[in-house]
C-alpha cells in the first residue's frame, strides 16, 4: 500500500498521530524538526469507525494547527504519519487514508508500529503496548513483524482491558459457586449496582475502555494481598512475559513495555525480563512523525511483510 500523495506539493509541517482505544495525540513539526504544536482528542482505534476517528484526529491537529499559528485547514501542506489501533493489513491502511481529507503526503499503519519506531528511533527493536489494549511488534532489518493485537474480544492479552474483562469473569463466578468469592469479587459485583443483572445490561453496550476501568481496582486488591485478584494480575503479567519472550526470538535485542499497564504490571514481571526490557528514546507520536518523513529515511508502514513468520 502506497501512501496517498498531492502531485507537485512538497509538504513544509510534518504531523503525528498516535490513536488509541481512549485519546489520540498529534503533534506538529516543521521541516528542520522543530515543534510548533501539539493536541489532544477522543478514541481513535479504526474499530470504532473512521468517521468517528477522523472526526477526533482533526480535532485533534485544529489544535496543534492553532499552537502554531496555521489555518485549521492547511492540509495540503502537510505530511501526516498515523499509528493507529485496529490497523490489521494494508486494506484497513487503504481505506483508512481513504476516509480522510487529502493531505500533501499521509500514511498509516499500527500504533505498534510507530510506537516501535519512536522507541528505537528507526532502529532495530522490539516494542509491547499494555494500554486499554495490547500488541507486540518488532521492527529487524527493515521489516515489521507484528505480534498479537487481533483484538479485544479474543486476544490482547496483558491489557486492562483484558484484566478487567477477566475480573468480572471471576467475580460472576464467585458469585455463582464456580470460584472462590473475596473481597475483590464482591467489590466487582457492588461496582456494578450489586447483582450479576447490573452487568448484563452494562456489558451490552460496554467499549474495551470501559473494561479497562476496572483494571485499578484490581491492581488496588492485588497489591493489598487479595488472593483472587494477584492470581488475575500475575496472569497478566505472565502473559506479557509470553510476548517479550517471543519478541526477543524474533530478532529484537530489546523490547521496550509502554502504556499505561506497563508501570502497575512491571513490579509482577519475571525477573528475566529486565535483562530484556529498555526504556523507550522517544514515544509514538515521534515514530508517527519519523514515517511521515517516509522516503526521507526508508521508513514505511511496515506492511510489506506483514504477518511474515520469523
Amino acid at each position: 500500500m502506497s501512501p496517498v500523495l498531492i502531485a507537485d506539493k512538497a509538504p513544509s509541517l510534518f504531523a503525528g498521530v498516535d490513536g488509541g482505544g481512549t485519546r489520540c495525540r498529534v503533534r506538529l513539526r516543521d521541516a528542520s524538526g522543530a515543534l510548533l504544536g501539539e493536541g489532544e482528542g477522543g478514541p481513535a482505534n479504526i474499530r470504532l469507525g473512521l468517521n468517528l476517528v477522523w472526526a477526533n484526529i482533526l480535532s485533534a491537529l485544529d489544535k496543534a494547527l492553532s499552537q502554531a499559528g496555521r489555518a485549521s485547514t492547511s492540509w495540503d501542506e502537510i505530511s501526516i504519519g498515523l499509528g493507529l489501533a485496529g490497523i490489521a493489513d494494508a486494506s484497513d491502511v487503504d481505506r483508512t487514508l481513504r476516509a480522510g481529507p487529502r493531505f500533501a503526503r499521509a500514511d498509516a499503519s499500527t500504533d505498534a508500529h510507530t510506537a516501535c519506531l519512536g522507541a528505537f528511533s528507526g532502529r532495530d527493536g522490539g516494542l509491547l503496548i499494555a494500554g486499554t489494549g495490547s500488541a507486540g511488534y518488532a521492527w529487524v532489518g527493515g521489516k515489521g513483524y507484528p505480534l498479537g493485537g487481533w483484538g479485544f474480544e479474543v486476544c490482547d492479552d496483558g491489557s486492562a482491558a483484558s484484566l478487567g474483562r477477566e475480573a468480572i469473569r471471576a467475580a460472576l463466578h464467585g458469585w455463582d459457586g464456580l470460584a472462590p468469592v473475596s473481597e475483590f469479587t464482591r467489590a466487582v459485583i457492588n461496582h456494578f449496582g450489586g447483582h450479576p443483572a447490573d452487568i448484563v445490561h452494562w456489558v451490552t453496550t460496554a467499549k474495551p475502555r470501559d473494561f479497562g476501568q476496572l483494571a485499578p481496582l484490581t491492581m488496588q486488591f492485588a497489591e493489598e494481598g487479595d488472593a483472587v485478584a494477584v492470581s488475575l494480575v500475575e496472569q497478566s503479567a505472565t502473559d506479557l512475559g509470553r510476548y517479550i519472550a517471543r519478541l526477543h526470538e524474533m530478532g529484537a535485542e530489546k523490547v521496550c513495555l509502554v502504556g499505561g499497564m506497563a508501570e502497575p504490571l512491571g513490579p509482577w514481571l519475571s525477573p528475566w525480563t529486565h535483562t530484556i526490557l529498555a526504556k523507550p528514546e522517544a514515544d509514538a507520536v515521534e515514530g508517527a512523525i519519523l514515517m511521515a518523513h517516509g522516503g526521507e529515511n526508508g521508513i514505511g508502514n511496515g506492511f510489506a511483510s506483514a504477518r511474515e513468520t520469523v
